[in-house]
């Protein structure tokens, strides 16, 4: 019995020095890491925010690469004795009442991750270059609620602005912008907007259409759109082009903001302490405008408290406080994940080759 158990002790060694444990942790470790990952990043972009509106500084942290790397070291061990002539003569193969075995492990978990600061060019590219115009119409052709978009992404159309809360040159949005965004969505909804590429000359032109079969109750719609951007009345097609001001009546001039605007713009939607306006630490929250059917939503609404909040979709500290967003507040859970899809857009691509690590296999 004795032997019995020594060989036993040797075979699942020998079994546990051989095995293959790589294939067992993907599972675990791809879902774990992804969703450490989005909770940081869900984080970071909050914190951001949230400095912005403080006119504090903060910087982008990507995680550029991450390599699980895992360790399994056995040891075993056994030894037996006989008895000759009353001597105990150690001897490995000859089994005896005298019998030692044992069995060492270690296991080692030891990740490697690389993180990497959005500075200098990169920083530029993604954070103050705006948002190509075909971008904006490819995430309205997508299905997003073109009034959204155009509140978060843009600027100016056609001469008409919108609202933009940063400090240095906040002012309202004109009263035909939300007129123009309720009649948009409207026509939206029934199908009634699309878009196209066409190549123009050298270049390629993105053209947004009217459609000729439309609902008929979306008709009255689509002529006050016509009129409030200045347009054709008689044409189906007009060219997209970036800037204020359209330079004949079968053009739509939008001024995309970039992603450094969108931040500040977001950020003053942030429901800030009183004690901290009251001792000028930052501006206070701006009432919310007036459109056509009542006061317009904010596009996201971020709360704070002393105490962390119980549930939210997403919470940091900063000053004492607790920002957050609330779990129950959808169309603000649904706007910061938008945010995080526009920045995923205007990311630019890398242009330096990424590390090459060597894992060891043994």
């Amino acid at each position: 019995m004795r032997l019995h158990s020594v060989l036993l002790i040797l075979t699942l060694g020998g079994l546990t020095a051989g095995c293959v444990l790589g294939p067992g942790t993907v599972i675990r470790d791809r879902f774990d890491y992804s969703a450490a990952v989005a909770d940081s990043w869900k984080s970071q972009m909050l914190l951001h925010l949230v400095r912005t509106r403080y006119g504090d500084t903060g910087v982008f942290l990507d995680v550029g690469q991450i390599v699980a790397g895992y360790t399994v070291e056995t040891t075993v061990s056994a030894a037996a004795a006989w008895n000759l002539f009353g001597f105990s003569i150690p001897h490995p193969n000859v089994p005896n009442n005298s019998v030692s075995a044992g069995v060492a492990g270690r296991f080692t978990d030891r990740p490697t991750i690389t993180y990497t600061p959005l500075v200098g060019e990169r920083f530029s590219r993604s954070m103050l270059t705006p948002v190509p115009p075909a971008a904006v119409l490819s995430l309205i052709q997508a299905g997003n609620p073109v009034d959204v978009v155009l509140r978060l992404m843009v600027s100016v159309v056609n001469g008409i602005d919108n609202r933009y809360g940063g400090d240095l040159r906040a002012h309202p949005a004109d009263a035909e912008f939300y007129a123009l965004l309720e009649r948009m969505r409207r026509v939206q909804l029934s199908g009634g907007i699309g878009m196209r590429v066409r190549r123009l000359e050298r270049d390629e032109a993105v053209l947004m259409t009217f459609r000729q079969k439309v609902d008929p109750a979306v008709e009255p719609d689509i002529r006050e759109i016509r009129q409030l951007l200045g347009l054709d009345p008689g044409a189906r097609e007009f060219r997209v082009v970036y800037g204020s001001v359209a330079s004949s009546d079968k053009e739509i001039a939008i001024l995309t903001r970039s992603a450094l605007e969108i931040l500040v713009d977001l950020s003053s939607f942030i429901a800030v302490p009183e004690e901290h306006v009251a001792e000028r630490r930052v501006s206070p929250t701006a009432a919310a405008e007036e459109g056509p059917a009542g006061p317009i939503r904010p596009l996201i609404q971020i709360k704070s408290s002393r105490d962390r909040p119980a549930d939210a979709f997403v919470a940091v500290p900063y000053r004492d406080y607790w920002f957050w967003i609330d779990d129950r507040d959808v169309p603000s859970k649904r706007m910061f994940s938008f945010i995080m899809f526009v920045f995923a857009l205007v990311e630019p691509a890398s242009k330096d080759a990424p590390p090459v690590l060597t894992i060891p296999a043994g």
